[in-house]
């Protein structure tokens, strides 16, 4: 779903671009990229404490890009259907990370020996 709601925000950082709001497109592609970005780095880590630490980062994301996409609507640089469409897209996506944060944590109570997240 990071990869989806990445493309979405690059979509709009484009049409940004051409209204010639070069650093909100810019934070926009970035903060959008790294979301997804920092879960797959996470995953490619061999300790579990770790791998929580990217996807802790990619949960403060969502944040970021929810942040961004609310001061572009206020600015009614994004109408508020699709604003709104992907601030639930971000909502669903955090509760994910969590989701995944607490069965990580799970399976560490059940090999605690093995890790601490």
């Amino acid at each position: 779903m990071s990869i989806e709601i990445a493309n979405e925000l690059f979509d709009i950082a484009d049409e940004l671009d051409v209204k010639h709001y070069h650093r909100f497109a810019e934070q926009l592609r970035a903060s959008g990229l790294s979301m997804s970005n920092n879960i797959a780095e996470g995953s490619g880590s061999e300790f579990k404490n770790e791998f929580n630490y990217f996807l802790n980062i990619a949960r403060r994301l969502t944040f970021e890009c929810a942040n961004i996409l609310i001061v572009l609507n206020i600015r009614k640089l994004i109408a508020d259907d699709k604003s709104n469409n992907l601030l639930n897209k971000l909502d669903k996506e955090s509760r994910m990370i969590t989701n995944f944060k607490k069965s990580i944590k799970s399976q560490c109570a059940l090999h605690f020996s093995l890790c601490r997240v």
